[in-house]
């Protein structure tokens, strides 16, 4: 497995090794003895999958509070996906910076968000599924979020993002700068 750390302090792109030959490829998407010796040390308990039918779905952008605070292990298992992480660590020098990447099916690349990022992401191709394992179950009281658009993070989306695919919830989440210190 390939390892890139991002822009900021502990996000990492993983690219696993494909082995290919006529039929097709092999490759071990995670191994735990790897993943703990060269990311985080971190047990996974929940996996989860969704499916966006169009182009330009805009998930998120979301977190869960302690005490079911979750780093998150991501990966497009179909289609692709503009995926990022906000920094939302107040003690963090990066607070509020983001970093993107894009994930492809194709590719095979996972994007390691840990605890104390906002995580979301916009569809790039229809049918696209996002599957990602966390270390923390889902709790519905931490679940949190903040506005996808926020002017104070500027993510650039891309420009298919359609604000029209937001769920009801995400449509009202608060901006970064009304947010209590969750980290």
């Amino acid at each position: 497995m390939q390892l890139t750390e991002l822009a900021i302090d502990g996000v990492f792109e993983i690219l696993p090794t494909r082995h290919q030959d006529e039929r097709g490829y092999f490759a071990e998407t995670f191994r735990s003895d790897w993943f703990a010796a060269n990311v985080a040390d971190v047990p996974f308990v929940q996996e989860n999958q969704s499916l966006s039918r169009s182009v330009g779905v805009v998930r998120g952008l979301h977190f869960q509070a302690a005490p079911f605070a979750q780093g998150k292990l991501v990966r497009c298992v179909a289609g692709a996906i503009f995926d990022v992480a906000v920094d939302i660590r107040h003690e963090s020098p990066s607070f509020g910076k983001w970093v993107a990447t894009t994930l492809t099916a194709e590719k095979g690349n996972q994007l390691w968000i840990p605890e104390g990022f906002l995580h979301g992401f916009c569809t790039l191709t229809p049918d696209t599924q996002v599957s990602y394992k966390v270390t923390n179950y889902y709790d519905k009281a931490s679940d949190k979020g903040v506005l996808w658009n926020d002017p104070q993070i500027g993510i650039q989306w891309p420009d298919i993002a359609d604000p029209a695919s937001l769920s009801a919830k995400d449509q009202v989440q608060p901006k970064l700068a009304d947010l209590p210190a969750y980290f």
